[in-house]
């Protein structure tokens, strides 16, 4: 995925979906930030901003947060909207071997007992369809990744309506998408959200496949390049 974005310096992120920051010429403006999460460790003041621009003049906001590029150098994919789009591009490239080989691709298909939307469902001639959940991890604590950053009762259905399409007979997979430079293993935060760490335990261990593919990050002269490609480790603690 390439991108063309610009520089910032981060002031500060308020009412969840904009922040202020200042530009290279000194101006002060206000971006949309397209995260619900906390971003902790993902929005600290004098953070460098990378933003994109949009060319939609009904916009209020034109600039668009993609990524922080943090005091200790760290880069982290911040807009949401990137996670599905990296994988959905990491899929049809067949750069994750685990769901390499369908035959169609399909978006946001509605699944369960519980009015859900699943991220992509994959179909095989030869095996049965996988429904895949995709949750974007860009927290960072102590040297590890964890997800959630903050309690998620959306996350928590969708672990039930996995377990649930894997006792139809089904596969079902949770895929982390790794948005943190600094990230290189995966568990679940129950420090920050217990029952969704319950939750993903027994999910796992009623036959849910849990994998996490990790970004790359390749910034050039204003263009940024993010592909999902590397696998790490999902421990379980």
């Amino acid at each position: 995925m390439l991108l063309q974005v610009q520089a910032a310096k981060l002031i500060k992120r308020y009412k969840r979906f904009l922040a202020d920051i200042e530009l290279t010429n000194g101006e002060e403006t206000t971006i949309h930030c397209a995260n619900t999460g906390a971003m902790k460790g993902c929005a600290e003041p004098a953070d460098t901003v990378w933003y994109s621009t949009s060319t939609n003049v009904k916009r209020k906001y034109p600039f668009s947060w993609e990524i922080t590029q943090s005091q200790d150098d760290h880069f982290i994919c911040v807009n949401t909207l990137r996670a599905n789009q990296l994988v959905e591009e990491a899929l049809h490239k067949g750069l994750i071997a685990e769901l390499s080989g369908f035959n169609l691709l399909q978006r946001e298909v509605k699944y369960g007992n519980e009015n859900s939307r699943v991220d992509f469902l994959a179909s095989y001639y030869d095996a049965p369809d996988t429904y895949i959940e995709v949750k974007s991890v860009t927290l960072l604590e102590s040297g590890h990744g964890y997800f959630p950053d903050a309690v998620t009762t959306r996350g928590q259905k969708h672990l039930r309506e996995l377990v649930d399409m894997v006792e139809q007979g089904h596969r079902a997979v949770l895929l982390f998408a790794v948005l943190h430079s600094g990230i290189n293993d995966v568990a679940a935060a129950s420090h920050v959200d217990p029952t969704y760490a319950k939750l993903l335990k027994e999910a796992k261990h009623a036959g849910v496949e849990i994998i996490a593919y990790k970004a790359d990050f390749s910034l050039k002269r204003g263009e940024l390049n993010m592909s999902l490609s590397e696998k790490i480790p999902f421990i379980e603690r």
